[in-house]
């Protein structure tokens, strides 16, 4: 008898429209959790501040640094905030600003990150990548207020900083 898989829990909310204007808090981890995408530099100095601890962008993490960029002129009304390139996974905050008139309707956040996610592995197998760079699904958290902001401001702030403790770390 063949054992039946659980079903993959769908993880936007029912009923959100996600093209509604707002901020936006994305993770996008590498395949398997590899480390593919920066290093993160002076881990390990005792105390850890702030100025000990950089990252470092490898060739992949500076194409996906450029194609975050690009988001900007790719979507007339799509705005980059804060984000942070860590070895195995993308911290990023993308606002949907006001709808602009006329007929074309404003993309939603599955479009804007998987539009992303798609040149960015195109740009990195034409630069010697081979398999599968992201995950399939992506982890998003719609921003609720000017405290919930700053908390994830901090956070991505930080996370150079944390990277050994993070739920993410991976040697």
């Amino acid at each position: 008898m063949e054992k039946e898989l659980p079903k993959r829990k769908h993880p936007r909310l029912d009923y959100y429209d996600y093209s509604s204007q707002g901020a936006y808090f994305i993770t996008i981890c590498t395949q398997n959790r590899r480390n593919i995408l920066s290093e993160i530099v002076g881990q390990g100095l005792a105390p850890a501040v702030e100025n000990d601890v950089f990252v470092k962008c490898t060739k992949y993490g500076e194409i996906c640094t450029e194609q975050l960029y690009a988001i900007e002129t790719r979507y007339e009304h799509v705005k980059i905030d804060k984000f942070v390139i860590m070895p195995n996974h993308i911290h990023f905050i993308i606002n949907l600003e006001e709808k602009a008139a006329g007929a074309s309707p404003r993309p939603t956040v599955m479009d804007v990150i998987c539009s992303y996610k798609s040149l960015v592995a195109k740009e990195c197998r034409e630069n010697g990548f081979n398999g599968k760079l992201f995950q399939t699904s992506f982890y998003e958290h719609i921003i609720r207020d000017r405290n919930d902001y700053n908390e994830i401001v901090r956070y991505i702030h930080e996370n150079p900083i944390n990277w050994k403790k993070d739920d993410l770390y991976m040697e």
